[in-house]
């Protein structure tokens, strides 16, 4: 049995999935505005495999979504998951937080465009046609009038994340479509996951970091 346990705190969305196979067996998240992954996640963790019957032995490997996002929400899902795969003696595997977002819509033409919030009026964002194929990489983008606008000439485009009320604000185009209350969830991660594990596509436990994409810059004192 093929039990994969799927992490994504990317954003505030707290997640957490176990799979069987390509099966969901169990989901539980919660989103909190004050990122309470730090006190949530192992506890979510717990419960749900508690509640599931799956002793942590039975897994086969952990899967975690690697960003961009939130440098503490990623810094803590994939320590979490490192923990567990050194702990357990099992692989890791990462899954593209954009990639797995992606997937929580279907469309039959058009693009799909998830943005995660990267403050003021910067995104992190992907572009994907209508078969989840990315064809524009991930950047780190500052929003203007002129984003996307090359997408949003040829056909609809539709933008889920956080960063929608801003995204709504700048870009006014009758071929957006904004996709709300939508966060990246452990559930896309899962089914990402099983694909990775079956192709034996797993990480180097001790080395690998997340995709952060940009430098975290903390808060600097002021200095006269």
């Amino acid at each position: 049995m093929n039990y994969i346990l799927n992490i994504e705190t990317s954003t505030t969305n707290c997640s957490v999935s176990l799979f069987k196979g390509s099966e969901r067996i169990m989901v539980m998240e919660e989103n909190d505005e004050n990122y309470s992954h730090s006190k949530r996640l192992h506890v979510f963790i717990n419960e749900l495999l508690e509640k599931s019957n799956v002793p942590p032995k039975d897994l086969s490997a952990i899967s975690v979504s690697k960003g961009p996002g939130s440098y503490t929400g990623l810094r803590i899902g994939v320590s979490s998951a490192k923990g567990l795969c050194f702990a357990l003696g099992i692989p890791l595997i990462s899954i593209d937080t954009l990639d797995a977002f992606a997937h929580q819509i279907e469309i039959s033409d058009g693009f799909i465009i998830p943005l995660i919030d990267a403050r003021r009026m910067e995104v992190y964002s992907s572009v994907y046609d209508n078969n989840f194929i990315k064809i524009r990489e991930t950047k780190a983008e500052i929003l203007s009038k002129n984003s996307f606008e090359d997408y949003l000439k040829k056909s609809k485009v539709y933008f889920l994340g956080n960063s929608n009320d801003k995204t709504k604000s700048i870009i006014d185009n009758p071929n957006a479509f904004f996709i709300d209350d939508k966060l990246p969830s452990s559930i896309q991660v899962g089914k990402l996951a099983y694909e990775k594990f079956m192709s034996n596509d797993f990480e180097n436990t001790a080395d690998f970091e997340p995709f952060y994409l940009k430098e975290f810059i903390g808060n600097k004192l002021k200095t006269n």
